[in-house]
Formats: structure tokens, sequence, C-alpha cells
């Protein structure tokens, strides 16, 4: 197939396009290599895939290179014009659409980089869509759209108008333009809620990733709410496994053709279990400093998996364990640590 990946250049959209250009698919890939953490690991991550940019290229607003069956194109959400072209020039099968800006802490203080990206920029890519109609697209939402919701497992069936940060808020806001979208134009679409997805090449403002650099250069790391918090832990492989099987089986074909699931681990695991998991990979005891609840933070994330799990056998099988032990691994052979 040929298939458009937005965020090729993130954490999960790096690992999608290397899973799929290795099962001999043709790949437009797109970000826009901003600098809200470090841009070097995307480049890095680029040039795993083949693609080696210059430092003119870096300044460049919008090019293309292309290595092999990829090609990549720097380009921003919000350039509509620019999606447009690329959509009419290319009769893409499939796209699954990654990019975003992430964070909830960030968007307190940066709303209107989140509304510009995940909402301005999704709307461009369903208007792409209606415009070049598409097999399927499939996008990423997040288990963050359950806010204060307090039932536990988090069904798909569950309210989700309680949002507690804007990046959440974000995120409702473009499941019901893709159902609306959906409804109006019969555009077949997928929603996946992430459940806080952690593993080699992940991205550094992530609790992992920061505490697994604070434990191994010797540093406190900060806690919140004392540690009496819980998330649904998911490996990058499971969240792959699950993506591609949604790939792979039929697109909806409902009235509208629009579904949506919760793909994660399937159980919690509590914060502290987790950074002692971290602990043993790195092989060192962490300095903690515990600290009060922050804004726009849940107590709990717990994905009731079961839809995806008859839609297309999804079965996450990586423990905490094991994945941070991959994880650790990376980290040290990417920062070149003993």
């Amino acid at each position: 197939m040929k298939i458009l990946i937005t965020g090729t250049a993130g954490f999960i959209g790096f690992h999608l396009t290397r899973r799929l250009l290795a099962d001999g698919h043709d790949i437009v890939g797109l970000d826009n290599l901003n600098e809200y953490y470090d841009v070097n690991l995307k480049y890095a991550r680029l040039k795993e895939l083949g693609i080696c940019l210059s430092p003119e290229q870096k300044q460049s607003e919008v090019f293309s290179v292309r290595k092999g069956r990829l090609q990549f194109v720097r380009c921003d959400l919000t350039d509509k014009e620019t999606l447009l072209t690329l959509f009419r020039d290319n009769a893409f099968n499939l796209v699954v659409h990654l990019a975003a800006q992430a964070g909830v802490r960030y968007s307190l203080d940066h709303p209107q980089t989140y509304v510009d990206s995940n909402v301005t920029g999704f709307l461009n890519i369903l208007e792409a869509c209606r415009r070049y109609p598409v097999s399927h697209l499939i996008y990423a939402s997040s288990s963050s759209v359950y806010g204060l919701n307090t039932d536990f497992p988090y069904s798909e069936k569950d309210r989700t108008d309680q949002p507690v940060s804007l990046y959440a808020a974000t995120k409702k806001a473009d499941e019901m333009l893709a159902h609306t979208y959906s409804h109006l134009f019969s555009i077949p679409v997928t929603g996946l809620r992430f459940f806080t997805v952690y593993g080699p090449w992940g991205r550094p403002d992530m609790a992992f990733f920061k505490f697994t650099d604070a434990i191994l250069h010797q540093k406190s790391i900060e806690v919140y709410n004392h540690g009496k918090m819980a998330r649904d832990f998911t490996y990058i492989d499971d969240i792959l496994d699950g993506i591609l099987g949604v790939m792979k089986v039929d697109a909806p074909r409902g009235n509208p053709p629009c579904d949506l699931y919760n793909i994660g681990l399937g159980y919690p695991v509590n914060l502290m279990d987790f950074i002692r998991a971290i602990e043993s990979a790195c092989g060192k005891t962490a300095d903690i400093r515990y600290q009060e609840m922050q804004p726009g933070d849940v107590l709990k994330t717990h994905a009731d998996i079961s839809a995806l799990q008859r839609k297309c056998d999804y079965h996450p099988k990586t423990d905490i364990q094991t994945g941070m032990k991959h994880f650790v691994e990376w980290y040290k052979t990417y920062y070149h640590l003993p």
C-alpha cells in the first residue's frame, strides 16, 4: 500500500514507519520537526530510517527527501495547501495520523500551539481525506479524554466530557471532528486512545525518560502526588501490534463508518512499582523528591481493551520490567553510557 504517516519523526510515528517499510509498503512520512523537545533526537530517528538531513534543509519551511520506499516531507499540519497537494499527487490507500502537540503540562502555558496543531491540523487532514478519498484514516487520540472519570477500567462507552487539560480537550475535539466528517462524507475513520506509551526512542519529556536520565546521572527525580498514582503503561511494540492489527482488518462500515478503541496494556501499574522497574534496569537507586499533585494530572488510568481484542485479536505481552530493560539498554547506547 501507499501510506501517509504524519509525525513520522516522532516516537510512535518513527517505529510505525520502520515497521511498515520492513513490510514492503511505500511510505510518505510527514513531520514539522518542531523543537518541543530535543530536535536532534528527531533527526536521529530519521537517520535510522535512511533520511539524512543537511543543516540547510533543517532551516527550510517545506522540503521533501526520498530514500528508497520512504519519502519524507517537512511540513506543518496547518499548511493546508501543501497537505492538499500531497494528497492529490499520491493517491494514498491509508492515512495514519499521529502528529500532534503532545504533553499535558506544556499545554497550560502554550494553548494556541495545541489548538493549531491538534485541532486545525487534524481538520486539514480530514479535509484532505474528504477531497482525495482514502480507504481508511487511523488517528491518534489519548486516554487523557477520560479526564475526571473514576469508573475503572475506562471503556469506550464512558463519558468523556470532563477533560482536565487543554491537551485532553483538543483530543476530544479530534474525536468529535472525526465522527462528524465520517457521518457527513462517509470517511472510514478509526481513532485509537493511546495509554502512556514508553520504550526505545521515546520522548524526553515523558516520565520514564526523565526518571531514567536522572537515575543514571545520580540526580533527584520529582514524583507527584507523593507517588500515589497509577498508569496503564504500554510498551511501544504492543502499540505497534495494535495499530497494525487495525490496519489489516476491514475499515469501519457502519453508519457512520467511525470506530474508536482503547489501546493500552489492559491494567494499571502503580507509579512506585514503575520507578522500581527503572531502578532495576539502571542498577541504581532513585533519589526521590515527592511533590504535590500537578494541574492537569489524573490519579489513575486503566484501559478496557476488550473491544480492540475483538476487533483485531490485540493482546499486549510486554511487562514493565522487560519494557524498561529494553528502554535503558537503548538509552545507554544512544547516549554512549557504560
